[in-house]
């Protein structure tokens, strides 16, 4: 099996030596998310709804990048 790295710009950039996420065959690897909006660098303020909406949109664009979907 081939490692894949995984980076899209639809979610935050890794801060410091590390990716967004990384594909083992059928297997991926997703780091940790915050609620930071890739469009603006900023953190999403409000409740713990509007957080969660944000990392679920961030962890939804690296399943895009890795050709999956929250049903995998």
């Amino acid at each position: 099996m081939e490692k894949k790295i995984i980076n899209t710009t639809s979610a935050p950039a890794p801060i410091g030596p590390y990716n967004q996420a990384v594909q083992f065959g059928n297997m991926l690897f997703i780091s940790g998310q915050i609620a930071l909006d890739p469009a603006t660098g900023e953190l999403v303020q409000g409740d713990v709804q509007a957080e969660a909406h944000q990392v679920m949109k961030n962890l939804a664009a690296i399943l895009s990048a890795a050709g999956m979907d929250f049903s995998n």
